[in-house]
């Protein structure tokens, strides 16, 4: 299975800015439900807020939020993917015209934004997926409550962020397997 999620365990800032940013924690503390708790935990462990994150990803994760559902209150993962051109862009390119339509870049093996510079001189076709799924609340920690230390909310941030880790890779991992196995990005 594809590295999809992983943890920075030699990353110790994370268990510095949450209890540098307790308040962050402040409308879940005590909560009946972990998801707000949970949400906040991801927010602060990935990029952008934390960067480089606590939580690192595969080549062709763009972003990954855990959000709160406002229709029931449920945990949701919103991941966004690079993903090669559909094959109806693929079969046929008389689309593209001569005009030198240019992919994802590529720094480093990492999957960037074109630069202004790129962008000004060819056009960029940069195809993406959305994925957006319920994730399980069975194995995130309860809230902590109003009263707990701050090292209580840190260690059940932590807590949070290892099971979102867990719940992301299984949801995702297969998803990024097969675009690895098909096809290379264009």
């Amino acid at each position: 299975m594809v590295k999809t999620f992983w943890l920075d365990r030699d990353h110790d800032r994370y268990k510095a800015l949450v209890l540098a940013a307790r308040s962050a924690f402040t409308t879940s503390l005590g909560d009946i439900a972990p998801v707000t708790f949970a949400s906040t935990a991801w927010t602060l462990a990935a990029p952008p807020f934390l960067d480089p994150g606590y939580v690192r990803w595969h080549r062709r994760v763009l972003s990954a939020a855990c959000v709160r559902n406002p229709f029931d209150g449920g945990l949701t993962a919103r991941v966004e993917l690079v993903s090669p051109l559909p094959a109806e862009l693929t079969a046929n390119r008389a689309w593209w015209r001569d005009r030198g339509w240019r992919g994802w870049p590529e720094l480093f093996g990492q999957f960037v934004q074109p630069t202004d510079r790129d962008v000004s001189r060819y056009p960029h076709l940069r195809t993406t997926l959305l994925v957006e799924a319920p994730l399980p609340l069975d194995d995130l920690p309860a809230a902590p409550d109003t009263d707990a230390s701050p090292e209580d909310i840190a260690a059940s941030a932590e807590r949070a962020v290892t099971v979102l880790v867990r719940d992301l890779s299984d949801l995702v991992g297969p998803v990024l397997q097969q675009l690895d196995t098909d096809r290379a990005v264009t």
